[in-house]
């Protein structure tokens, strides 16, 4: 339990992180200008923030150019329960993988993953495929994002 469980955030703070996770390099002095704070304020939220656990860092975006080649798609995974951990270990330790989810239902996983070609994509969801412990999966292609936070 970190020390951010227990109580809510302000809206400043809201307004804050939103900023950053649009650009998380922006200037101090920008966030600090378009939410009418000083500096120090800003530092100090931020360092709040970071400390009681509610940014735990920062990260990069690719650029529209290369991020727009990339194919991108879902992959519900249905497991042996036994094989569950062994499972998401070999699914972390693949580098096209963006992000991976526990899920309700039928399945039991959701896989995020990339590619350059429809030929990578293909050859990554067979790799999934035949991890042990791996009962089926099922993709989705990514047609657009429409949203993205």
């Amino acid at each position: 339990m970190t020390k951010s469980d227990d109580r809510s955030l302000g809206d400043i703070d809201r307004r804050l992180l939103a900023m950053l996770r649009e650009d998380s390099r922006q200037p101090v002095t920008k966030l600090a200008s378009d939410l009418g704070l000083s500096r120090a304020n800003v530092y100090a939220r931020l360092s709040r923030l970071e400390e009681e656990g509610v940014i735990r860092g920062y990260t990069l975006r690719l650029g529209d150019p290369y991020d727009r080649r990339l194919i991108r798609a879902q992959v519900m995974i249905k497991t042996l329960l036994k094989h569950a951990k062994t499972i998401e270990e070999a699914l972390a330790a693949i580098p096209e993988l963006s992000a991976l989810h526990a899920i309700s239902g039928e399945y039991d996983l959701i896989a995020v993953v990339e590619a350059e070609t429809v030929g990578e994509l293909n050859t990554l969801i067979d790799r999934i495929g035949a991890i042990e412990g791996i009962e089926r999966t099922t993709s989705s292609i990514l047609l657009a994002t429409k949203v993205l936070r």
